[in-house]
């Protein structure tokens, strides 16, 4: 199993919006593609910002390019929708194997 980690911020205003938009659209989306395994969404307050680790679970890296494309799976997936709550985010995402489920 490979778990997919990336990193987003917000502004406070902004961190219950971004929550809702990943509990109703992506991790329902996510949920569709074969060889998701699940999800963990964490966040923390660092002063002026909110910070979001989102770790998705999955079979394989064949599994993570049906999400995130052939020509670079470690690319983040951030929609329009998304973006627009976030005040960044990293444009990369890391794939670390699962020693320990």
């Amino acid at each position: 199993m490979i778990a997919r980690i990336w990193n987003g911020r917000t502004v406070p205003g902004n961190a219950g919006a971004y929550v809702a938009h990943l509990r109703d659209h992506t991790f329902p989306a996510l949920s569709s593609i074969p060889g998701h395994r699940g999800g963990y969404v964490l966040t923390r307050a660092r002063g002026p910002i909110v910070e979001f680790t989102v770790m998705t679970l999955w079979e394989s890296l064949d599994a993570i390019r049906r999400f995130a494309g052939d020509d670079d799976p470690e690319a983040a997936v951030v929609p329009p929708a998304a973006q627009a709550l976030l005040a960044s985010y990293d444009a990369r995402a890391v794939h670390w194997d699962v020693a320990l489920p």
